[in-house]
């Protein structure tokens, strides 16, 4: 059936945008000598709150210049107010549920120098059913990020609901999907993780949740030329980019920090995509303004090799430039300066 003038003008003027399907939630970080044993005590030399989970990755896509909108669910509370007014500071839209009834969730991240352990307490965010995303309706050329963290929990159910849609198929799928998994893959279940691998997103993962994906999808990797005298850490990374991408059938971003990022295209193609190595300063990771970066860049058109290469300079400068041990994301215009890429997508 054609479309009416009143839809064909919408998808003339409709700038292409970052739909989060994640959560959002507090982080409240705390350093310590060492975690303590049950029944212990512990003095925090520092505690850091900070927004956590896809607000940061929405966070990155607006800074790169893109609209970003949130379609997870916000409580009613004090984390529920900090939330929407963070949002609303950095200018990201919540086109989600609200609930009344419970307040958002947080989370207690003790820091020992070595490790981080978690303490989690579910709230609103993690309280979705099966229509959570019935409202939400991407348009020709966005992109929808998917969270691990949406893969475990009661908003599961509606995750899998959108990707069974028509509209998600991917034969026909008109707008991206960019998913970056969680090393808690254990809790997710085998039909979930069936229907997110049949849907075909972009997979955007570090070292440890792509080996995790590896496990829960029996991929059995042979590092064994990677192992000799003449073997090393790039070489097992395209390993595991080259085998793990095969087994996905779709395209397959492994970041590794300073090193950049590997990238396996449809038709196994294999890219290193060099990073910018910068001081480690941070104590949470910039795989976030890495991931909101790549939705943003590949929703305005950007190829995936120059979308990676921008998405590790922005990671690099958001590591350089860390408040309180958090990553900060750079603007757009200092992103490509590093990537040596100018607007118009020519070397700089």
């Amino acid at each position: 059936m054609a479309s009416s003038p009143a839809q064909q003008m919408d998808a003339i003027v409709h700038e292409p945008s970052v739909i989060s399907l994640g959560q959002i939630w507090m982080d409240i970080m705390m350093d310590v000598a060492d975690v303590p044993p049950s029944g212990g005590f512990a003095v925090a030399a520092d505690a850091e709150p900070a927004l956590g989970g896809s607000f940061r990755v929405l966070q990155a896509v607006q800074r790169m210049g893109s609209p970003s909108m949130h379609a997870g669910i916000i409580g009613t509370g004090i984390w529920g107010t900090a939330i929407r007014t963070a949002m609303a500071t950095h200018g990201i839209d919540h086109i989600g549920q609200d609930r009344i009834d419970s307040d958002t969730g947080f989370r207690i991240v003790l820091n020992d120098g070595d490790r981080k352990t978690f303490i989690a307490r579910y709230g609103a965010e993690a309280q979705g059913a099966d229509d959570i995303f019935d409202d939400i309706e991407p348009k020709p050329s966005d992109i929808v990020h998917i969270s691990g963290n949406s893969l475990m929990d009661h908003s599961a159910s509606g995750l899998d609901a959108f990707l069974r849609r028509p509209e998600s198929n991917p034969l026909h799928r008109e707008y991206g999907i960019v998913i970056n998994p969680t090393r808690s893959l254990d809790l997710v279940s085998d039909h979930l993780i069936e229907d997110t691998v049949l849907a075909r997103p972009l997979w955007s993962c570090n070292r440890q949740e792509a080996e995790k994906l590896t496990q829960r999808l029996g991929v059995d990797i042979d590092y064994s030329s990677a192992m000799t005298v003449g073997g090393s850490f790039d070489k097992s990374m395209g390993i595991l980019c080259t085998e793990l991408g095969a087994a996905l059938h779709a395209p397959l971003v492994l970041r590794a920090g300073s090193r950049g990022a590997w990238v396996r295209e449809p038709g196994g193609i294999l890219t290193h995509v060099e990073g910018f190595p910068t001081e480690p300063i941070h104590t949470r990771s910039a795989g976030s303004c890495h991931t909101g970066t790549l939705c943003a860049m590949l929703a305005q058109g950007w190829s995936l090799i120059d979308s990676v290469r921008i998405a590790n300079a922005a990671a690099s400068l958001a590591i350089a430039h860390s408040q309180g041990g958090v990553p900060q994301c750079p603007g757009r215009d200092d992103a490509l300066a590093l990537a040596r890429i100018t607007p118009d997508g020519d070397p700089a």
